[in-house]
């Protein structure tokens, strides 16, 4: 039997992971409220290809973990069940207790925007991250148009940001020895009308 949402029941997080086990979809928790993770676009996917293919394999035999797109993780300040795009864990993986698959200490995480959730992953969403004690860096990467915002850690309550339009320019992360060019990122991503918008000089 497919698992269902009941429309307007608030589900306890108990409930709502072994909805979870049984549904053939991927569903975020939010406080009570379980949300359908739709499917993404060609554009969406390529780019968490891109990037999380080349941070795996610039990563190999450190003591990092690199994960995309299927990995669950518990922010339990806010009560929130997500799935990040990209995602990257230092050492040991820390998993919820009880649990097998669920973990509770990213060091950086990678959003690939959507129409539909890029006020939520600029706002609540990096909120609720910013609350993990482990959490030390966010990116977000349009998938309309060649873009990439970069946030990173530098004190308790305080956060560098940087932004990149250029396909020849260099992301570097801070809170890892890697870095990638826009060009890399977007690399088989195909913009409507074949153009690409850039920052105006």
């Amino acid at each position: 039997m497919i698992a269902q949402v009941e429309e307007n029941k608030i589900y306890t997080p108990e409930e709502y992971l072994e909805f979870e086990v049984n549904s053939e979809e991927r569903h975020e928790y939010i406080n009570g409220e379980v949300i359908c993770v739709t499917g993404a676009t060609p554009n969406h996917n390529q780019i968490v290809l891109n990037f999380g293919g080349t941070l795996n394999f610039g990563l190999k035999r450190q003591p990092y973990r690199v994960f995309v797109t299927d990995q669950r993780v518990w922010i339990p300040q806010k009560r929130i069940y997500t799935y990040p795009d990209v995602m990257v864990v230092q050492g040991e993986l820390q998993l919820q207790e009880g649990r097998k698959d669920t973990i509770t200490n990213p060091l950086m995480i990678v959003e690939v925007l959507s129409k539909s959730t890029r006020s939520y992953d600029k706002d609540e969403k990096f909120s609720a991250y910013r609350t993990i004690p482990t959490f030390q860096e966010y990116l977000l990467i349009e998938q309309y148009t060649m873009k990439v915002e970069q946030y990173f850690k530098t004190g308790k309550n305080s956060w560098t940001f940087s932004e990149y339009y250029d396909p020849n320019e260099t992301v570097s992360l801070n809170s890892i020895n890697f870095e990638i060019t826009l060009e890399d990122i977007y690399d088989k991503v195909e913009f409507e009308n074949s153009e690409v918008a850039v920052k105006e000089s």
